[in-house]
């Protein structure tokens, strides 16, 4: 005889539109589902991250749970001898995200559960390398795709709830820990401007792991043979300025006018990595960045 699971509704954010948008839709399209809302911490999220958490869990009406790997960067850091995460080698978001997540999942699962993830995939973007679940009883479902929601309702959902877009979106194109290795050199450049003492952590980590790497090798944040370091002459940075420039406005000339928004800078940071020639998200997994 086979014994019907309990269910248990969960719904990860990231920091990210998507994942906020979703968890807005559901809430409000479909209340009888009883969904546990939850964050997991890396411990250096962006300030404007945390901001936009508390601003969307008081309209939730519920807490966002907080998970963590109780360890931190530095312990992972040393574990990993010192060598930085990058797209080749995302140690911090498996041990810094997936782990957690599938730690706080296994009590539900061994007390009986069915686990059902929903993820902010939208209709208009293909299937994204996201979390891919290995333990049975464990599904993921993607509301916005299955709906047909594109880019455009997801905007409209965070306008009309009042929550808005997080407010990195001044300057940034994602959510993330500061020193997200997605970040484009222009990011760099912000980040530096906007949140100075974050800049500098950066550039000790990557000065350490240089001085510390057992494999001979030095890995810079912003690639090959280009330190944060370079971005302490004034050249360096208008040249970053001015190459971003013509870029948007090569992008700005092709793309159609988006009715919906009409502020250039937000269009921007929404399609920052279109502007350089690479799909959404540029690889970053959608653990990090939805």
């Amino acid at each position: 005889m086979t014994i019907k699971r309990k269910q248990k509704h969960v719904l990860g954010l990231s920091g990210g539109k998507d994942s906020a948008a979703l968890a807005l839709y559901m809430r409000d399209n479909y209340p009888d589902l009883d969904i546990d809302y939850f964050f997991t911490d890396t411990g250096k999220e962006l300030p404007e991250v945390y901001e936009f958490l508390d601003k969307l869990e008081a309209y939730l009406g519920k807490e966002i749970i907080r998970l963590n790997d109780d360890k931190g960067f530095d312990y992972w850091l040393n574990q990993y001898n010192h060598f930085l995460p990058s797209g080749h080698q995302r140690w911090c978001t498996v041990q810094m995200k997936l782990v957690p997540f599938e730690k706080w999942v296994k009590s539900y699962l061994d007390d009986g559960y069915e686990i059902v993830s929903y993820v902010g995939i939208r209709a208009d973007e293909p299937y994204r390398d996201g979390y891919v679940p290995t333990q049975k009883f464990l599904t993921i479902k993607m509301p916005f795709a299955d709906d047909g929601l594109v880019k455009a309702d997801i905007l409209t959902i965070l306008r009309s709830t009042g929550v808005g877009l997080p407010a990195y979106y001044d300057w940034r194109s994602r959510s993330g820990c500061t020193f997200c290795f997605y970040q484009r050199k222009i990011e760099w450049v912000r980040l530096m401007e906007r949140h100075p003492e974050r800049f500098e952590e950066a550039k000790a980590y990557e000065k350490n792991a240089c001085e510390n790497s057992t494999r001979g090798e030095s890995y810079y944040w912003m690639g090959k043979n280009e330190p944060l370091s370079t971005l302490e002459d004034p050249k360096r940075i208008q040249q970053i300025k001015e190459d971003h420039l013509k870029r948007r406005e090569r992008y700005f000339k092709k793309k159609r006018r988006n009715s919906l928004i009409e502020d250039e800078k937000l269009i921007e940071m929404l399609d920052l990595d279109a502007i350089y020639d690479d799909i959404e998200g540029a690889g970053a997994c959608t653990t990090c960045y939805k």
